[in-house]
């Protein structure tokens, strides 16, 4: 695919978008997506061809949502974080190279000068009604993770989170009837038998409108004028309209006449009901779970900078390492202004460099490292599958988990908990197996570990992986994690709640993490039996009994209720 790089003049100071795929993309009043040439800019005045990406439009779709948690309309700043840092940052994950500099310095250059010291506020003032006004039109988003969506359909994301609407499916014959009831074969469908010419059936037009909305995906509701489908009245020998007919799991259910709108909803949502059973975990008081997870655990703290350089010896006059470290510098204090560093260097210092060092020095540059993951467009970038070589070199050293000493676990562990800041990663966890082989191997050799410091920092890692897949489930989509894997992380987790006797955190965060991979899991699949089997209920009775442990509020609300009510 590919990339063109939009100049457009601004008072001297230049703007760049980027344009890939039939689309613009710009900054000002946050991220925005336009035919290209359309913004309100007005027409570039200049077109430079960047180059050519191979990255999946999906993958770059993603990326894109985590640069939306930095540039931001309050961030805006039209000489220090404008356009050009956003197709800056977009053009070293697209291509791996800068924009050019005569682009990018231009607000520095301008800056330079005492006229433009002097007149920067006012520039300032008079550009942002045209940096951020309305951008007009946009193009929308692309919804991820979604199924196909019909023509006629559309999305609706009010609620934060892409969601199916339904709509009512006009058929005319026979094959087009039989091809929309074969969508239903593991759910349910309506046909609505009706006529031009029927008075009564357009009283209930406006509820099977609302009814198929409500529905989704979870129902095709159909309509049939018995004026033009011949065919269909003939196999059906239907004589009468309105006339409803239900099917369940592709065998005809039920059918009824009359024109009651109370009637048909009812029986539409017995219906899907019917096709969907609620789990019985949402009949249990569980708030906790009961809800999207909203925000994983990170490790986002500084370490003291002096004291981490004398740890790295003298990898810390490496460029590379230079670069990183004032990249984090500048990012404690000013995280919107502070261009990424050189992520293609610093991949290639990982790749030859890590695996020499002794692991009593390695943890150093690991937690410099597990900073910069701090941000999502850092993560991102390895993230991607040219980045996996660098993280299974990063992660080496757990092929041996018994010989990693204390200090280089906790850091491995935390760099993980920060892969979450990233929408790419826990996708990336998933589905790249000897990625997900290391992770789970960390995480399940440091949930029993003797330093009660890494079995909290473990149980923040088990927490991120669970409420990843529990945000999967909770959404109605596939689960993320494999039955085996979970199995794996909640035996551990039992395991791990059996023995804790001295850290309350640990203990709330084993069992959050257990609810979450718990919660509304098929109630004859392995995790269910697994902790029939463990005695999971049995063991948190014990943990009443010890005095430090008694009050811990998920005892009662995960331990009683899910583990178990929810376990019979």
């Amino acid at each position: 695919m590919d990339v063109e790089l939009y100049i457009y003049d601004l008072s001297g100071v230049g703007s760049g978008t980027y344009v890939f795929g039939g689309v613009e993309y710009f900054f000002g009043q946050g991220l925005h997506r336009t035919v290209p040439g359309t913004t309100h800019h007005g027409q570039p005045m200049e077109k430079l061809h960047m180059g050519r990406t191979e990255l999946p439009i999906e993958v770059i779709h993603e990326y894109l949502e985590s640069l939306a948690q930095i540039y931001t309309p309050e961030s805006y700043d039209l000489f220090m974080h404008n356009c050009n840092n956003f197709t800056q940052d977009l053009s070293m994950f697209l291509l791996g190279k800068s924009i050019p500099e005569h682009i990018k310095s231009l607000p520095k250059t301008f800056l330079s000068t005492p006229l433009g010291q002097m007149l920067r506020p006012q520039i300032d003032r008079a550009m942002r009604g045209i940096t951020q006004a309305d951008p007009g039109q946009q193009i929308p988003a692309p919804a991820t993770q979604m199924p196909r969506i019909p023509q006629q359909s559309a999305i609706s994301a009010a609620s934060g989170t892409p969601q199916i609407k339904g709509y009512v499916r006009n058929v005319t014959n026979l094959r087009e009837l039989d091809e929309q009831l074969s969508l239903a074969t593991n759910s349910c469908a309506c046909i609505f038998f009706t006529s031009s010419t029927c008075a009564p059936c357009k009283i209930v037009y406006p509820a099977y409108d609302e009814l198929a909305e409500e529905a989704g995906d979870k129902a095709v509701l159909i309509k049939v004028d018995l004026n033009k489908a011949f065919d269909v009245s003939s196999r059906y020998q239907v004589r009468v309209t309105p006339t409803f007919m239900t099917f369940l799991k592709g065998k005809k259910e039920h059918e009824w006449k009359g024109a009651n709108p109370a009637e048909l909803k009812g029986n539409i949502r017995l219906l899907i009901q019917s096709a969907f059973p609620p789990h019985p975990h949402t009949g249990l008081r569980l708030p906790s779970l009961q809800r999207p997870v909203t925000n994983y655990v990170l490790y986002t703290r500084v370490p003291p900078m002096e004291k981490l350089l004398q740890k790295i010896g003298s990898y810390q006059h490496d460029p590379t390492i230079t670069d990183l470290i004032e990249f984090i510098k500048t990012r404690s204090t000013a995280p919107a202004d502070t261009p990424v560093p050189n992520l293609a260097f610093l991949a290639q210092f990982i790749q030859s460099t890590l695996p020499s060092i002794p692991k009593d020095s390695l943890f150093a540059l690991v937690d410099l490292i597990r900073v910069a993951f701090v941000d999502p467009r850092v993560s991102g970038y390895f993230a991607e599958e040219s980045g996996h070589k660098t993280l299974l070199a990063l992660l080496s050293p757990l092929s041996d988990l018994a010989s990693c000493p204390y200090n280089l676990r906790i850091v491995m562990l935390q760099l993980a908990c920060n892969f979450f800041t990233s929408p790419l990663f826990p996708q990336q966890i998933t589905i790249n197996e000897k990625l997900r082989e290391m992770c789970l191997r960390l995480l399940t050799g440091c949930l029993l570990d003797s330093h009660t410091n890494l079995r909290v920092v473990a149980a923040s890692f088990a927490h991120n992986l669970a409420a990843y897949n529990h945000n999967e489930r909770f959404a109605n989509r596939p689960d993320k994690l494999t039955e085996e894997d979970q199995v794996e992380i909640a035996a551990s987790l039992v395991e791990a709640i059996n023995t804790e006797e001295e850290s309350v955190e640990a203990l709330h965060g084993f069992l959050f993490a257990l609810g979450l991979l718990l919660y509304e899991a098929p109630v004859d699949g392995g995790l269910m039996d697994l902790c029939r089997a463990m005695g999971i209920a049995e063991s948190i009775t014990a943990k009443k009994q010890i005095e430090k442990m008694k009050n811990e509020p998920l005892l009662k609300e995960i331990g009683q209720e899910l583990f178990v009510k929810g376990l019979k």
